[in-house]
């Protein structure tokens, strides 16, 4: 047993010894600052760039809104029924591929509802409207403003009114952009465009298992996207129908943003852009890199030195298991244990007492070790008269002084040679045990067991 103390010992010290080292070689990595060139648009971010006050101040309103943590294609099945719109701020910290561009217009065409607000979205989010087609455009860079200060992202900008009263633009008397708005380019097809459209729509060989584009339902007429908000350069706000469902551009995150959604009617331009009269709105968390991808042990404690500690507390378990198996020196025999029990040398005293019918040498066993504790109890000495000793036990007891007295001498007569049989020792042990029973006289451990 001591042995494998000092291995327990061992461990837990070692164990200790690598948590400290880890805890001080720990370095956290240092908070990034928001910038515009590189903006992180997650709604989990409180930086200038971020859009949780837009989320908090949703949910705490009343709103049905939550982060969609989940591929897409989760929104064709069940998972996605309850979700009325789908949010995508900013350039995303993960590309959004082709086919799940597709994905998502293919929700939005059986009547989902998609807001895009990105200074240049990805082009497979933006499907032509009958013979119109939207794009955007980048007026200028934002290479070294600092995205934390408000009046350098809006500098020499002056508020937007409203281009026509719609229901995205209700309650709003003016918004404020940042300077490094785009513009919503909007222009119709070409004959030629419709032309070499409809050549390659008739000779391209669709696989059969692969869903075919989606498009806008046929009509007589191409709807147009409608402008909601314009500069005096190109629009800033507009919406177009895609199937059944809407598509809702908005060329400027900074209106959105933490430290934009303050000024002038900002929160009320996105109110009623992401605030749809029913259903759920889901923001996309899945590519801004807080996607359910990852064992949520791991996300819980990434970026701290416990995933480490963890890690080394594994490889010291498997060492100590690896070094007790292997032999480090010659065999050794088996430890011999004594199997016998501790009442087989008085069951065996006992019997020989028996045999030799030596009946004296039992009493004076059991006797020796009453009269010590007859002795103690009576506050005299071993050797005192059994009339000093019968009288002081009487005094502090029930015990008759003369009957405790006479099984006294009795006793004694026994062990100095008296003829005794072997019933009169049975009834002596007896009485000598009732009277340590009744005075409460505690029997060793070894007499306890033998009792029992």
């Amino acid at each position: 047993m001591k042995q494998k103390l000092g291995i327990i010992i061992t461990i837990v010290l070692a164990i200790a010894v690598l948590a400290l080292i880890n805890s001080a070689a720990y370095v956290g990595e240092k908070e990034k600052q928001d910038s515009e060139f590189v903006p992180n648009r997650s709604t989990y971010n409180s930086g200038a760039t971020g859009t949780r006050a837009l989320h908090d101040f949703l949910n705490e309103g009343g709103y049905q809104v939550m982060r969609w943590r989940e591929p897409v294609d989760k929104l064709l099945g069940s998972g996605g029924s309850r979700v009325r719109t789908f949010v995508i701020v900013g350039r995303t910290q993960t590309t959004i591929d082709r086919e799940e561009a597709t994905t998502l217009l293919l929700w939005v065409a059986g009547g989902g509802r998609l807001v895009i607000i990105d200074r240049r979205p990805e082009d497979d989010l933006l499907p032509r409207s009958g013979d119109w087609r939207v794009t955007t455009e980048m007026l200028s860079f934002p290479m070294t403003v600092d995205a934390t200060n408000p009046q350098q992202m809006t500098e020499g900008i002056k508020p937007i009114q409203p281009s026509q009263p719609t229901l995205l633009t209700q309650q709003i008397a003016a918004v404020l952009p940042s300077r490094y708005y785009s513009a919503i380019k909007i222009f119709p097809l070409t004959e030629e465009e419709k032309k070499k459209e409809k050549e390659t729509a008739g000779t391209e060989d669709f696989d059969d298992e692969a869903p075919p584009p989606p498009v806008a339902e046929a009509a007589t007429t191409s709807p147009a996207p409608v402008i909601h908000l314009s500069t005096p350069s190109a629009p800033l706000l507009v919406d177009y129908p895609h199937g059944r469902g809407q598509i809702v551009l908005l060329s400027d995150p900074f209106l959105v943003a933490n430290d934009g959604i303050a000024l002038e009617d900002n929160l009320q331009l996105a109110l009623n852009v992401l605030a749809a009269p029913d259903g759920l709105v889901a923001f996309d968390e899945f590519h801004q890199g807080h996607g359910m991808t990852h064992n949520a042990f791991i996300s819980y404690f990434a970026g701290t030195p416990v995933l480490a500690i963890f890690g080394q507390v594994i490889l010291v378990t498997l060492l100590v298991l690896w070094t007790r198996s292997r032999r480090f020196a010659r065999p050794l025999p088996l430890a011999e244990v004594d199997r016998r029990s501790s009442l087989e040398f008085v069951a065996s005293m006992a019997e020989l007492q028996q045999r030799a019918k030596a009946y004296d040498l039992a009493i004076e066993n059991i006797y020796s070790r009453t009269r010590r504790v007859l002795a103690r109890y009576a506050g005299v000495d071993y050797n005192s008269p059994r009339r000093v000793i019968a009288d002081r036990i009487a005094a502090r007891s029930s015990v008759s002084a003369h009957q405790l007295e006479t099984l006294m001498r009795q006793s004694e007569d026994a062990i100095n040679g008296g003829g005794i049989s072997e019933l009169q020792t049975i009834h002596l042990v007896k009485r000598l045990r009732e009277i340590e029973t009744t005075l409460g006289l505690r029997m060793r451990s070894r007499e306890v067991k033998q009792a029992k």
